[in-house]
């Protein structure tokens, strides 16, 4: 969603997501039919940076689980970069505080240490016998040992990630956190992590800036899907749920390496491993320059091609932005909103069901303006609070996943 990149107003032009080669996974070999791999973790790659004299570093990522299973494979992706990137050597392991492991278990691509992910291309690993318990800290670690030109990540992730020194080796497999020296707030190449399950599901949240968690507090895992995560896992063990938001996203324009949500459905939605329900919670982007009815014209098709692919859909309203501090608020702009919404709402079979996001934060006294108890202060994006409303006013029952709880 709108944030400090772009103003709400400006109208991009849409791009095809880039189409990239891919390193193909190893073969997990037979598992028990009542298990598959399940996404426990997700993020969508929309940024490309270069970068100078980088070579010989470590990079540690922390990651919060949903779904628990019994072993695990991670996502790698280079989907943006001009140049190949070498993994020299990656880890897994569950948190122990900070930046340092409990136990770093190697991880293998075909039977590799290493993998070379060309320019554009993707990477699987093997899998590991990991136990990994649900709503839990993973820490994956990847050495890169060449020469590092381009770096393709997930920018503004609210989670500090940690880097050794320029030249400081191969630190993958270390427990202690001490060669981890400084940070950033970024996944670099770094799109998923899977692991065995029951088959019970996926839920993917496809957004913008509210659903990739701007301004919840850092470090906290309080976006709102962890928090739907954690009701679901509290009452529907194993079910999966996956974040696919991307700052400043819009459903009918994109751009190079920030591609539309009809443009990236295919690779951060439909691809995700077991992936059930879709809940597709945007638009805000859109309504400064596209009318209504491309707006909804663009949700009809993203859940078509969802249902396409036997998923189910939940529509989520538009929240409220007037006074938002970037601007972009107009009358205009509103009834937009408020059309969309009532389409959402009464979609006549498009969505399987809709969570009312507007109802659930907007100011009882004045719609048009978020709520103050749920505004992170810009007047746009929720507090913690406000990512709390949006996961608890999800029915559980309408995510189709098999068993109700509520």
């Amino acid at each position: 969603m709108h944030g400090i990149r772009g103003g709400l107003a400006a109208l991009l032009l849409a791009v095809s997501a880039v189409v990239a080669g891919t390193v193909a996974p190893a073969e997990a070999g037979q598992q028990d039919d009542r298990r598959a791999w399940t996404g426990t973790w997700a993020t969508a790659a929309s940024e490309h940076y270069e970068v100078s004299g980088m070579s010989e570093v470590t990079v540690r990522m922390p990651v919060h689980t949903s779904v628990g299973g019994s072993s695990v494979r991670i996502r790698l992706t280079n989907a943006y970069a001009t140049d190949p990137v070498t993994i020299g050597h990656a880890t897994v392991g569950l948190r122990d505080g900070g930046s340092a492991v409990a136990r770093p278990y190697d991880l293998r691509f075909g039977g590799k240490r290493a993998v070379t992910i060309p320019a554009g291309g993707q990477a699987v690993s093997d899998p590991v016998g990991l136990a990994v318990p649900a709503l839990a800290d993973l820490v994956v670690s990847l050495h890169l040992p060449g020469q590092v030109t381009h770096i393709t990540d997930h920018w503004w992730a609210q989670q500090t990630v940690y880097w050794t020194d320029y030249g400081a080796g191969d630190h993958a497999a270390d427990t202690s956190g001490d060669a981890y020296t400084w940070t950033t707030t970024s996944w670099p190449f770094l799109s998923g992590v899977d692991v065995t399950a029951p088959r019970t599901g996926v839920v993917v949240a496809l957004g913008d800036s509210i659903t990739d968690g701007s301004f919840s507090t850092a470090d906290t895992n309080q976006r709102w899907p962890d928090l739907l995560s954690a009701r679901l896992n509290a009452c529907l063990p194993g079910a999966g749920v996956l974040n696919a938001g991307i700052t400043s996203n819009r459903i009918t324009a994109g751009t190079a390496t920030n591609p539309s949500a009809l443009d990236r459905l295919e690779r951060d939605v439909l691809s995700q491993p077991g992936a059930r329900t879709l809940i597709l919670f945007e638009g805000i982007n859109d309504l400064g320059g596209a009318s209504a009815e491309q707006i909804i014209a663009g949700m009809t098709e993203i859940a078509d091609r969802a249902h396409q692919r036997g998923m189910r859909v939940v529509g989520a309203t538009i929240t409220p932005y007037k006074d938002f501090t970037w601007g972009g608020w107009t009358e205009e702009t509103e009834a937009r909103r408020q059309q969309v919404n009532a389409f959402v709402r009464d979609s006549g079979g498009v969505f399987d069901d809709y969570a009312d996001f507007d109802r659930a934060v907007r100011d009882p006294a004045d719609p048009q303006r978020l709520g103050a108890a749920y505004d992170s202060g810009d007047h746009l994006h929720p507090n913690d609070a406000g990512m709390k409303a949006f996961a608890d006013s999800i029915d559980l029952t309408a995510l189709g996943l098999g068993r109700g709880c509520s």
